[in-house]
């Protein structure tokens, strides 16, 4: 493992630790990690192909999942550079400029994918609680001002964070605890004053990712009372609450890595590397991984998608 000492200075070099005690076996770690960049990169680009390509998804929360895919594939191309050329070509160095522009695009993304679900909760919500008005409150003048609003609060609550860190001062060993740049990691290093830092983040964090998992959460309360209230039979209630299933698992694997992360950053000390590292790479895999193979087995509109473009078309080519 490289660790270096480095004096205070604004522009540090940083060096990745892989994963620890596993260093002679990384090469071999590649190999999959390849086959899952490589899934996650196919299967959000097969979610935007059939979005743009089938008519019958020209619809508000398919806009939104095609959305969701273009982040996912955001994300795993910001990572890709660090992970794989940690474990592939034992790349481990990277300098201060290069770690704030990954750590920049990765939790922005991140943000506008935790807008994204808020959308698609909202999108839900209007669909079963007003089902009449559905038309009227989501058009495409709708999605396109949650779009905008999604990306502006990304980009804008994001832009000072590489600024804070870049006017800090690093010294000793730079050795960040993930395969990529990630901004509390990158603060423990800082030696100097990083109270308003780390307030920021803190109060950032409470102010995003926390008011979009409670907005989410009384979304669905809201929707379960609704539909409870319904006078329809046991089975067709249950076929309603089935059409919020996908969102659903996308919530619990978007926020679960994320939260168990941000807890790993704050509030344990002298924690095992090795977690730490699981714990990343959860966060860093899972989202864009299962995003569209989430899709793909619980959404019927995507099923008949994927029958009519690959099924057909294989049976045209045998005859």
């Amino acid at each position: 493992m490289l660790a270096f000492n480095n004096t205070a200075s604004n522009w540090p070099t940083f060096s990745f630790i892989g994963i620890p005690g596993l260093e002679a076996a990384h090469i071999w770690i590649s190999i999959p990690l390849c086959l899952l960049y490589l899934v996650a990169l196919v299967g959000n680009a097969l979610l935007l192909f059939l979005v743009r390509a089938e008519r019958n998804l020209h619809e508000p929360q398919f806009y939104f999942l095609a959305m969701l895919a273009l982040t996912d594939l955001g994300l795993s191309l910001s990572t890709m550079p660090t992970v794989l050329g940690i474990f592939w070509l034992d790349v481990r160095l990277i300098g201060l400029n290069a770690c704030l522009a990954q750590m920049f695009f990765i939790h922005t993304l991140s943000l506008v994918e935790s807008g994204i679900l808020v959308a698609m909760a909202f999108d839900r919500l209007v669909a079963i609680c007003v089902p009449l008005n559905y038309t009227r409150i989501m058009n495409h003048y709708t999605v396109a001002c949650f779009s905008g609003a999604i990306l502006i609060r990304g980009a804008t609550l994001l832009a000072p964070l590489p600024f804070f860190l870049r006017n800090s001062s690093f010294c000793g060993t730079n050795i960040l605890s993930h395969s990529y740049c990630y901004y509390q990691d990158i603060l423990n290093l800082a030696c100097g004053d990083v109270t308003f830092s780390s307030a920021y983040g803190l109060i950032f964090v409470l102010f995003t990712f926390s008011l979009d998992a409670v907005f989410i959460l009384a979304s669905y309360m809201k929707i379960l009372g609704t539909i409870m209230k319904l006078k329809k039979t046991q089975d067709r209630n249950w076929r309603s609450l089935h059409t919020c299933a996908c969102h659903l698992c996308t919530v619990l694997v978007f926020y679960l890595p994320l939260i168990s992360l941000a807890v790993l950053h704050r509030y344990t000390q002298d924690t095992s590397p090795i977690l730490y590292t699981t714990m990343s790479n959860a966060y860093l895999f899972m989202t864009p991984l299962l995003n569209p193979l989430v899709y793909s087995l619980k959404s019927r509109q995507i099923q008949a998608a994927l029958h009519k473009r690959f099924w057909v078309q294989h049976v045209i080519a045998g005859e």
